[in-house]
């Protein structure tokens, strides 16, 4: 796995406030490289270097082999769950999903970018480094 990946993944898993959360493929989204698998790969090796349990599965799921270590920290951080957590609950990925501000926004194309310009130079893609690396634009917030 490729280092610059692994660190843009897990500083954007930085940015997540307390008691927000966002999807693997959220985080793939906002860097706009890799995918779901790729984040939970990231977050599997290295995750406990972030709050791993603001990075959860689509569904609102907590991460697989962790789900009472998350719950405590969702009760601690006052995460809006679904479900009796005694037996089946999930985060409420409609009200805990973390909708960035322009500043957070700014700060995932600086990462973004600096992930881009690093494919670029490994590529020797010097029209695509010249044009400048592609900044995401998803300022409406992250959709359900």
């Amino acid at each position: 796995m490729r280092e610059q990946y692994l660190e843009a993944v897990l500083a954007v898993a930085d940015l997540i406030p307390p008691a927000r959360v966002l999807s693997y493929g959220d985080i793939a989204a906002l860097l706009e490289s890799g995918g779901p698998r790729q984040v939970g790969a990231v977050m599997a090796a290295q995750g406990s270097a972030a709050p791993w349990w603001r990075v959860v599965r689509a569904s609102g799921q907590a991460p697989q082999g962790h789900e009472n270590q998350a719950l405590e920290h969702y009760r601690h951080e006052q995460t809006v769950l679904r479900g009796d957590t005694a037996t089946s609950w999930r985060v409420d990925m409609r009200a805990a999903r973390w909708n960035p501000t322009d500043a957070d926004f700014d700060l995932i194309d600086v990462i973004a970018a600096g992930l881009h310009e690093m494919d670029d130079v490994g590529s020797g893609a010097a029209g695509a480094a010249a044009a400048g690396p592609k900044m995401s634009v998803p300022h409406d917030g992250i959709q359900a």
